[in-house]
């Protein structure tokens, strides 16, 4: 039986050898993309049009029609594809130029002998040209199929740059030319496999490595650039802080910290005279990299039993984090998938009442009654098959996360999780860091991790303000206060703990010293730089410090001087937290702060705001930008962050170390002892 499946909702592929069947109601072009982990697309090798119809595993036809099939083996594909991606564009020539003037294309994935699997009408298109129909994706070593649905009114263009394609417009032409010149021809079922299980090996179009001039696949040495849930009600001129999979730059020095010049690369030794030339970058891997762990083999009819550490990536560390979006991004699609469907039950139970209640006869007899019974039935019934479908998904993520979470290292772990029990100073600084967890109302117990990339891109703001509670508590504004500075001090804590000893300094402006009893873990151990700077005067020092430092950084890594920098001048990352602002702070100071959030991070000089927005109105529009650029976090639990794919309201909840314990005291005392070993 075909599963019939709304926008963003997925279904488990029993089979690998798949026919891809597209009915419209108008000539179409139907092509495919091979995508890595993240979904990008790393070049025209990597994708099947009319022009270049055939890819390892995947062939499409060769001109635009009404109805076409697509071929797809997903045994063949190579092993750094892990999204097939299929497209339908209308051509250029005379004709419709939207979907939204033609009737809605339907998308069928059969096997080779006609059994449906799943099928997807792409409903609610209007300007658009180009779209993203469905994809087949790579998920704990099992093929899944998901309606996309996503158009583009840019036309292919625009679809092949948001896949990451930098030639998107150049290959966009040669598709047009392709279909405008190109012959019919039907494309046949993938070959059958010989008795011996030997895969038939396509000759053309080959993917290209990163050592046989093609753009290296980002499944192999490069992690997914993650970009953390930005606020979906920012201030008014604000724009949401990133695009998925597009981070702001990272510093332009290795590690992010300070300005220390590159260290030297060991050149390998010249080739012998007449010899080969090694044109290979000398730190650039060459090899794939080691596999995941397997998966423990599941019962018949059983999903695969999850594993930590799945995904992709050079070290269990990427492979976590690699993985911990792929179940951010899977939470946040299978709900979407959900709300959609009861979005339509409830939109085809309105319409049918309405039909109803328009007929005066209806509205007088019994047949009126059993009518609305009959609505209300179809309405429970589609919501119950819904309801049955995210159970079934959620029940999957729940037991992933139950093997990822304890795996997970101390950057990314909470703080009650045993991992702190064994915590050494780290040698090296991770690739992210914990900030939180986000849920969502549906989703029951399932916390995702908030992983954000380091170094940090963008400056944190901990906001101690008035805001809706989520549970109908009240927390007066004190109480608030105090939590946000102990929100703060947790992240501070955390940072330091990941980064080596010695690589990451933190200071601290308390102007009217009333945060003292919160900031005391940080005092006693003695891992602050200075003591927390007080009154107007402390602010000011503390400010013209930092300022010089980042001019000082930003000339020497302009004019690639990093190696003139002062002897001893330290290149550790700093950070400044900021707490109970705008006391202590004059227009000088203020103006000063803004440079260090826009231009600080660069160089490695961060920022932590602690503070209420309300408390600094009188500035009126001239700190809007300085909230903007900071990513806003919350004392208690807000749903104010959304994901970069469908936009869900998240509900975030700050990573606090349970009452009582003694984590934060204990890991502080090492990074203290560390930084006192180094300096001896």
């Amino acid at each position: 039986m075909t599963a019939e499946l709304v926008r963003g909702q997925n279904h488990p592929l029993d089979r690998t050898r798949l026919e891809i069947r597209v009915s419209a109601g108008t000539p179409v072009v139907a092509g495919a993309t091979l995508g890595d982990a993240d979904g990008r697309v790393h070049g025209p090798e990597w994708v099947a049009h009319p022009g270049a119809p055939v890819l390892p595993g995947l062939e499409v036809p060769r001109q635009a029609a009404a109805d076409h099939r697509l071929a797809v083996d997903l045994d063949a594909v190579p092993d750094a594809v892990h999204r097939v991606t299929v497209l339908l564009a209308l051509p250029a020539a005379d004709g419709p130029s939207r979907f939204g003037a033609v009737a809605a294309p339907s998308v069928t994935v059969t096997g080779l002998d006609g059994t449906g699997v799943a099928g997807y009408t792409v409903t609610g298109l209007d300007t658009e040209s180009a779209v993203v129909a469905l994809e087949l994706y790579r998920r704990q070593g099992a093929w899944k199929v998901r309606a996309v649905g996503q158009g583009y009114a840019g036309g292919l263009a625009e679809l092949l740059t948001d896949q990451g394609l930098p030639q998107a417009h150049d290959l966009a032409g040669s598709i047009a030319e392709a279909v405008a010149r190109g012959p019919a021809r039907p494309v046949p079922a993938p070959p059958p496999h010989t008795v011996d299980g030997d895969r038939p090996r396509q000759a053309t179009a080959p993917v290209l490595g990163p050592d046989h001039g093609g753009a290296a696949p980002r499944s192999t040495p490069g992690p997914v650039p993650a970009v953390p849930p930005h606020d979906p009600h920012p201030a008014p001129g604000a724009r949401p802080p990133g695009t998925p999979g597009q981070p702001a730059s990272p510093p332009p020095y290795p590690g992010g910290g300070g300005a220390a010049a590159p260290s030297a690369v060991t050149q390998p030794p010249p080739p012998a005279a007449g010899g080969p030339i090694d044109y290979s970058h000398p730190r650039r891997h060459s090899t794939p990299p080691p596999p995941p762990p397997a998966s423990p083999p599941a019962a018949p009819g059983q999903p695969a039993r999850p594993v930590a550490g799945d995904a992709t990536g050079w070290s269990m560390d990427e492979r976590l984090y690699n993985q911990v979006w792929g179940m951010f991004e899977d939470l946040a699609r299978t709900t979407a998938a959900y709300r959609s469907a009861v979005d339509f039950a409830d939109s085809r139970r309105e319409k049918e009442l309405d039909r109803l209640l328009s007929d005066p006869r209806s509205r007088i007899s019994g047949q009126g009654d059993a009518a609305r019974e009959t609505a209300r039935a179809r309405y429970d019934q589609l919501v119950s098959q819904a309801r049955e479908a995210l159970d079934r998904d959620l029940a999957q993520l729940t037991a992933e996360a139950e093997v990822v979470e304890p795996a997970l290292p101390p950057a990314y772990a909470r703080w009650d999780s045993p991992v702190w029990h064994a915590y050494r100073v780290p040698t090296e600084a991770p690739m992210a860091l914990r900030l939180g967890d986000l849920h969502l109302p549906e989703t029951g117990r399932i916390r995702i991790p908030m992983l954000v990339r380091l170094p940090l891109e963008r400056g944190l703001w901990i906001d101690g303000g008035r805001s809706g509670s989520l549970d109908g508590s009240f927390v007066d504004a004190q109480e608030l206060r105090r939590r946000a500075l102990e929100t703060a001090v947790a992240h501070t804590a955390r940072l330091l703990a990941v980064h080596p000893a010695g690589e990451f300094t933190v200071q601290v402006v308390d102007p009217a010293g009333s945060g003292a009893r919160a900031l005391a873990p940080l005092v006693r151990t003695g891992v602050l730089a200075d003591p927390p700077a007080l009154g107007a005067a402390g602010v000011a020092e503390v400010l013209a410090r930092l300022t010089q430092r980042v001019d000082l950084l930003q000339m020497a890594v302009r004019g690639g001087a990093t190696d003139s920098l002062p002897r001893g001048f330290d290149t550790s990352q700093h950070l400044l937290v900021v707490h109970d602002f705008p006391h202590g702070f004059d227009d000088r100071a203020v103006n000063q702060l803004r440079y260090l959030a826009d231009e600080g991070p660069s160089v490695g000089v961060h920022l932590m705001m602690v503070a209420d927005r309300e408390e600094s109105a009188g500035y009126g529009p001239l700190l809007d930008p300085l909230w903007r650029s900071l990513l806003r976090l919350t004392p208690v639990a807000d749903d104010h962050l959304a994901d970069p794919w469908v936009g869900h309201a998240w509900t975030y909840e700050p990573p606090l170390p349970p009452p009582g314990s003694q984590v934060l005291q204990q890991v502080l005392t090492q990074v203290a002892a560390a930084r006192r070993t180094g300096r001896g």
